[in-house]
């Protein structure tokens, strides 16, 4: 055994032994945790803001790309509002000890189905130092311990941020070894971390397919993931187009990095060349590249300026099976409801999938027949969020279907048990 893999080992052990101690904690004794910890991160914004400061001067020396190094960079009212996210997370009702289910046998012994932390979780994510600290509280929250492992570029940062976080634990009383972060740059942490069923019972992943793959090619522990958001609106015969335009327009453009943008915009012929017409002239003067199959092209007609020209371009087959993360968005005209259900489930990564009609029985066939986590009818793709579900906060999103779905609350945080009461009953 390496001394990475031994590393990693034993802060499994530690997480084990602090998931133990969790278990039995309250609800005050949890929240009370919360706020120890956003207070100890504040109080060390000295320490996290320099080792910020380091991990951005390695990062720009490395060249890392403008976005990736605004994702890393910390400041006062960054680090300020990660304190009232944990803050935020400790006024969350409790999961745990939920009672789903009760009933009784014939012979009077009593069943219930309880809510239970699952046990150690290890989080596997990039830049974002915010999720260390977001990561750490959800998990808390739920009565899980935690093993971090943060990305490379923001090893600096994620170290004094978890020390922080692992003093407020200790502080108020719970087990410091709740939070744990990897404490080196090392590729191979993570296949350890992924192999270690010993100890983690849950890993959860957050970045980019590369990094998703990594994971699940080494699991030999359960991971809930999702590879890619493609996701697709589809503009029915039925649609009220004015309504069709606005909800492509946000689910494109308003962030066009995230997940739960769209990648792919099916017109349904009918409606095609009235649609796009408008639509069409609306995302390019958004700055949207368009790339469109024949008959969308034809649809969107002549009369465009040169500029906007320069946007459109004749649509490949993989265009339609790729997560874009930016101002691109791939068009295809479709005869029918069935060729945008058949479009979906072939190119699709059953992550959020929108129809905008007025046909309450084609909206109901689309519901029921997309296979993806998240489908909605007449509304944007953006609300696939934590925070848009009332969850109050979120862990990832998932297009799994075990053991969670779609994005994940502290509840997907849990599982559950089942608890018997009798009175000397045998069988």
């Amino acid at each position: 055994m390496s001394d990475l893999q031994q590393t990693i080992r034993e802060m499994g052990r530690r997480a084990r032994a602090a998931a133990t101690q969790l278990a039995l904690a309250s609800r005050a004794d949890k929240d009370r945790a919360l706020r120890a910890m956003a207070d100890a991160m504040l109080a060390a914004r000295a320490e996290i803001l320099s080792a910020n400061a380091d991990d951005l001067a390695a990062a720009e020396k490395t060249g890392l790309a403008k976005a990736m190094l605004d994702r890393l960079r910390l400041d006062e009212k960054r680090l300020a509002a990660m304190a009232d996210g944990v803050r935020t997370v400790a006024e969350l009702p409790d999961p745990v000890g939920r009672v789903q289910r009760e009933w009784s046998h014939a012979n009077g012994v009593r069943f219930s189905k309880v809510s239970v932390p699952i046990g150690v979780i290890g989080i596997v994510y990039e830049s974002r130092p915010n999720v260390t600290s977001d990561a750490a509280s959800l998990c808390l929250k739920a009565g899980n311990a935690v093993i971090l492992r943060g990305g490379s570029e923001s090893l600096r940062t994620n170290l004094a941020v978890a020390a922080a976080l692992a003093r407020g634990l200790a502080a108020s009383g719970l087990p410091g070894d709740a939070v744990q972060l990897v404490p080196v740059a090392d590729r191979d942490a993570v296949k350890h971390l992924a192999a270690l069923d010993e100890f983690v019972n849950l890993i959860i992943p957050r970045g980019g397919r590369g990094l998703i793959e990594a994971v699940v090619a080494n699991a030999r522990v359960p991971v809930i993931k999702h590879y890619d958001g493609i996701c697709a609106l589809y503009v029915d015969a039925a649609a009220d187009l004015a309504m069709a335009e606005k909800i492509a327009l946000n689910a494109k453009c308003q962030r066009p990095g995230v997940c739960n943008a769209i990648e792919t915009l099916l017109v349904h012929r009918a409606v095609a060349e009235k649609f796009l017409a408008s639509a069409g002239r609306a995302l390019l003067e958004r700055g949207v590249q368009l790339r469109m199959d024949a008959a969308a092209h034809a649809a969107l007609g002549s009369s465009l300026n040169s500029q906007h020209s320069t946007l459109i371009s004749a649509a490949q087959p993989q265009d339609f099976r790729t997560e874009f993360l930016d101002l691109i968005l791939a068009v295809k005209v479709v005869d029918s409801l069935d060729a945008a259900i058949a479009h979906i489930d072939a190119h699709g990564s059953h992550h959020s999938d929108a129809i905008v009609t007025a046909d309450a029985a084609a909206a109901e066939k689309f519901l029921n027949a997309v296979d993806s986590a998240t489908v909605y009818w007449n509304a944007s793709t953006r609300f696939t969020d934590g925070g848009e579900f009332g969850f109050g906060a979120e862990i990832g999103i998932s297009t799994d279907r075990l053991h969670a779905r779609g994005p994940m609350g502290l509840e997907e945080l849990t599982t559950y048990k089942y608890v018997i009461r009798g009175e000397g009953q045998v069988r």
